[in-house]
């Protein structure tokens, strides 16, 4: 389970990276991120599938919503704090997380780094993980809308899908022993554009495990 990364609070290098642009009611961000605080995710414009042939449509935007997914039928924003993480085997049956993988709301999170706990010593070390070239990271994840039943602004969510890490070189030594071993999904560059793209259901085939030798772990202790 990860509940906890750091997001890219520079503009001009998420622009750079991820090739979107930030809408001109940008909030700041936050550099570390726990579920139910605000954080830019990438999804696919609505435009882009109306108007696929339009060049003046950009393959990908940037928006900024709740870590922690809320479907529409969520009674608070608290909900979130048991949705940050989107199981890959169980998300298609879940009603949390159901509607967002049918219709199709995939999203990428930009991040720098992400934690995780290192249990290996009897207590619990928090640990960061970057990718050993140093570039940011676009983690896999579904999107969703919710509104407040008293009335109020549509607010937008997101998580991230997790995979089984039992036999991960680097991962499967990572969170409690009793737990299973999960990670998140890591999607290469190339593969951004055609995750978000997949027709609604499908896009399964790019949840895979991300190379060892491409992770640096570091323990950041309290």
């Amino acid at each position: 389970m990860c509940s906890h990364y750091e997001a890219i609070r520079e503009k001009e290098r998420l622009e750079r990276y991820f090739g979107v642009e930030f809408p001109d009611d940008w909030d700041p961000t936050k550099d570390d991120v726990w579920p139910t605080y605000k954080a830019a995710f990438i999804r696919r414009p609505r435009e882009a599938d109306e108007a696929p042939d339009d060049e003046a449509v950009p393959a990908r935007e940037l928006e900024q919503g709740q870590f922690g997914l809320l479907p529409h039928w969520a009674k608070d924003k608290n909900f979130g704090r048991k949705t940050f993480n989107a199981r890959s085997e169980t998300m298609d049956k879940l009603p949390s997380f159901r509607d967002a993988w049918k219709k199709g709301q995939r999203c990428i999170i930009p991040a720098d780094a992400f934690y995780e706990p290192d249990w290996r010593s009897g207590k619990a070390v928090p640990t960061r993980f970057t990718l050993a070239d140093g570039q940011p990271m676009g983690i896999a994840g579904l999107w969703s809308w919710w509104k407040p039943k008293e009335g109020g602004d549509e607010l937008l969510s997101f998580s991230m899908i997790t995979i089984n890490a039992s036999d991960h070189p680097l991962l499967m030594h990572y969170h409690d022993p009793k737990d299973e071993k999960r990670m998140i999904v890591v999607l290469p560059p190339d593969a951004w554009d055609n995750w978000l793209a997949a027709p609604a259901g499908k896009g399964a085939e790019y949840l895979v495990q991300y190379p060892a030798d491409q992770l640096v772990a570091e323990p950041r202790p309290r």
